[in-house]
């Protein structure tokens, strides 16, 4: 079936409300693409983010049930994109403990109904899948690469790790153009507090303010590579943009303990973090990967992306976006 041809590109973004989905709507939005998203409920669909990028009203909601396929195949045969990402899905590693069915139902059935929608409407459609290094649980703190072996750790990293696989096996087998980015941290402003950096941003300028209880975190000095949301949504944007479809690690390529972002950004707002954090034992995670690292050299060599933003500058902008927490600063931010 021919692309149908149209004066500007058609992106359907799974998972708007979140922060990449806002952060790609805007990118894509830039580029000259029309935008749709898609929520349970249109009507409740959470548009913080979107209204803090400015562009709530450029972007158009659709209703979808990620779980019912017939519904999908529906949407996108009405929508009919260019380019399909799915950013959806349980996101929190602590909840996917909890609640380990919903998490990996959210990103396993969601990622194959969009899979099997394409193959049935027969449309020329890319996909991008939103991986992430965490399948690759403990390896000794070695680099993970593409070529890694998945060793997923809890839930949510299970979940990853298999729709992974549904995304190459659909390329392989049924020949569409899909591809997944395996991603590193990235944070913004637009994390809610539940994300341990937005966490830590949030007590330390309530500390700053005058704010006397402490922040308590588990350990400390878990390395992870932690980059800036803003940059990754580009690098998945690259990858629907390339001559064909493979996978990449989105990353840094830097890796440093918690307590390196912990120390910057209570640095920032003239503190020591020592006099203001306490360690909480209830907060240790269940098999928790000491030190994830990631190798993004085939990015930058394919695609001709790098991460520019290191974890000092992250832990400035989310500090500065906090204190003047309006839409021009975040705006500048991204």
């Amino acid at each position: 079936m021919a692309r149908i041809h149209r004066p500007e590109p058609t992106a359907l973004v799974c998972g708007i409300s979140g922060q990449d989905g806002a952060y790609l709507a805007a990118h894509l939005l830039d580029q000259g693409y029309r935008v749709v998203g898609t929520s349970r409920d249109p009507s409740a669909c959470d548009r913080h983010g979107l209204a803090t990028l400015g562009i709530e009203r450029r972007v158009v909601i659709r209703a979808l049930a990620p779980n019912d396929l017939a519904a999908t195949v529906a949407l996108l045969e009405s929508v009919r994109p260019d380019e399909v990402y799915n950013l959806s899905g349980q996101s929190s590693i602590a909840l996917s403990f909890e609640q380990p069915g919903l998490t990996f139902q959210s990103i396993t059935v969601a990622t194959v109904n969009l899979l099997e929608s394409v193959r049935v409407a027969q449309l020329p459609t890319r996909l991008f899948f939103a991986g992430s290094t965490a399948m690759y649980g403990e390896n000794g703190g070695e680099p993970v690469d593409e070529s890694t072996a998945a060793h997923p750790g809890d839930p949510y990293a299970l979940a990853k790790a298999a729709a992974f696989a549904q995304v190459e096996q659909y390329r392989r087998l049924h020949g569409l153009w899909a591809c997944t980015g395996i991603l590193s941290n990235h944070e913004s402003p637009l994390r809610p507090e539940r994300f341990v950096t937005q966490k830590i941003t949030a007590a330390a300028c309530r500390i700053a303010a005058g704010d006397t209880q402490p922040l308590a975190l588990g350990d400390l000095s878990v390395e992870r590579d932690w980059g800036w949301a803003p940059e990754y949504v580009v690098a998945m944007h690259a990858m629907l943009r390339a001559e064909r479809p493979e996978d990449f690690v989105i990353a840094t390529g830097v890796s440093v303990p918690l307590e390196t972002f912990v120390a910057e950004v209570f640095a920032r707002l003239g503190l020591d973090w020592r006099d203001h954090v306490v360690r909480d034992e209830r907060l240790l995670r269940r098999g928790e990967v000491r030190r994830l690292q990631a190798d993004p050299g085939r990015a930058a060599e394919h695609l001709g992306w790098r991460a520019e933003t290191m974890i000092g500058d992250v832990a400035r902008r989310m500090v500065e976006a906090k204190l003047f927490s309006d839409r021009a600063t975040i705006r500048r931010a991204a």
